[in-house]
């Protein structure tokens, strides 16, 4: 994760504690979601696109399990590496935490038991300025992608702007290329609602995660320590709270398809 607020995600802001997992689980039990179609994933190079380091975690932990299990080649595009996560901390700076996150996300795959089908590339983009680097973004994905691949981006309407203008830029690319792409909600969950008019349900479908997988996902989330802990420096809570945690271990993934996607 990183800076939250801004101007661009307009009335997705993120504040407060949210909405409560069990709203969405009571959601979910009486307006259940399509699954997602696994079948069409065996064999398939699949690019995850995170904003920040986390970002591929806390959305796909459970279905990059099961990529492994149908013998996907899965490559992470870390668009940043969150260094602008803490400004004005004593304790992590900028160029400490360039090396922290990275290493958090590596630690991360291996508890999810996927780092032998992992191939992770970093772009080195700034947080926080991501829509100001779109072009950077574009040939990043122009230099990794591959015809035939499947894209994963977060949620171009996510409610924090780095996820934003990294699932605008991806669709923009994806329908260019006329590949398959699918947005995984993360913030989403935070400020949107059951029902909610501003993400488009209709093209919804959920992953549900077994028990073992969830557990590694939780395991895994456990490794971004610069992310959950407070920073006793300037005073300011963890960036992910055990609220936003546990929200985001629900034993379901919701993955939106786009117009190549109706294979899912």
């Amino acid at each position: 994760m990183g800076t939250l607020n801004h101007p661009l995600v307009e009335d997705r802001m993120i504040s407060g504690e949210g909405t409560s997992k069990e709203k969405w689980l009571q959601a979910f039990e009486e307006y259940p979601l399509d699954s997602l179609n696994l079948e069409s994933l065996h064999f398939k190079r699949v690019v995850i696109v995170a904003p920040h380091p986390d970002d591929e975690i806390l959305g796909c932990g459970g279905l990059m399990q099961q990529l492994m299990a149908q013998n996907c080649k899965i490559i992470i595009l870390a668009v940043s590496n969150g260094t602008q996560s803490h400004p004005d901390s004593n304790k992590y700076s900028p160029d400490e935490l360039n090396i922290l996150r990275p290493q958090e996300s590596l630690a991360a795959l291996k508890c999810l038991g996927v780092s032998e089908a992992v191939e992770r590339i970093e772009l080195n983009l700034l947080d926080g300025q991501i829509h100001c680097q779109t072009t950077q973004l574009w040939q990043g994905l122009s230099r990794i992608v591959q015809a035939e691949d499947i894209l994963i981006c977060s949620y171009a309407f996510d409610g924090h702007p780095d996820h934003e203008a990294v699932g605008k830029i991806v669709q923009a690319f994806a329908e260019d290329r006329q590949l398959v792409c699918l947005h995984v909600l993360i913030w989403a969950w935070h400020w949107a609602m059951p029902l909610d008019p501003r993400i488009d349900w209709h093209r919804a479908k959920a992953y549900k995660l077994t028990e073992e997988q969830l557990a590694k996902k939780h395991e895994a989330i456990l490794q971004f320590k610069t992310q959950i802990e407070v920073d006793q420096s300037t005073g300011k809570a963890a960036i992910l709270s055990p609220n936003t945690i546990s929200r985001l271990l629900m034993p379901y993934e919701v993955y939106l398809s786009d117009s190549f996607s109706h294979v899912f």
